[in-house]
């Protein structure tokens, strides 16, 4: 009997439905796209450039502001661009980032070319080999109750690789605008006053 994968929008949703106040990066294209039609507000920071900048974004972040859970959400191609992150990362050792990888196996952005991870390549033994602890692949939907029930519990850093068919959904866009995005962004994180005015 064939094994019908997950549908990344029912992941994202089922994911952010325990996310309570953790501030999410996503990575571009189609994370971007599951995050704004899963849960848009301001305490997203959406990547529209920058392929394999998710994940140190997410770092940085989780390092300047120790008290809130930051959660990366990303896709296999552009963990694999910025799998070198996966070192600062172990190195770092931040408690409240995880970092969420939704791997269907495919380039997306560029065509769906078969990737990697489709061929043997293995994101989480690759965050492991690092020095990551928490690692974890979630191929059904048992797995991604363990997830969310850890992603609330918060023992990070953790490396979750989700294995999801090539369905899409429906394109949801979020703001496109640079600056609106930073903006509305430090506000939500900051507070109007210092995200203004930075000392």
């Amino acid at each position: 009997m064939a094994t019908q994968k997950l549908f990344r929008r029912d992941v994202v949703k089922k994911l952010m439905s325990v996310r309570g106040d953790a501030l999410c990066i996503s990575g571009l294209g189609s994370p971007t796209w599951d995050l704004a039609a899963a849960d848009h507000r301001d305490e997203n920071f959406y990547i529209w450039g920058g392929m394999g900048g998710a994940t140190p974004t997410g770092l940085g972040l989780a390092l300047a502001q120790p008290d809130r859970k930051v959660w990366v959400l990303t896709g296999d191609g552009e963990q694999l661009m910025g799998v070198g992150s996966f070192s600062t990362v172990a190195l770092q050792q931040p408690k409240n980032l995880a970092i969420i990888v939704l791997d269907n196996e495919h380039y997306g952005e560029t065509g769906m070319q078969a990737a990697p991870t489709g061929r043997g390549t293995d994101l989480a033994a690759m965050a492991a080999g690092a020095g990551i602890a928490q690692t974890v692949t979630v191929t059904d939907e048992a797995g991604l109750d363990d997830l969310a029930k850890r992603l609330k519990e918060g023992n990070f850093p953790l490396v979750a690789v989700i294995k999801i068919d090539v369905r899409t959904g429906e394109t949801v866009m979020p703001p496109r605008d640079g600056k609106y995005v930073k903006t509305s962004f430090r506000t939500a994180v900051l507070g109007a006053d210092k995200a203004q005015h930075p000392s």
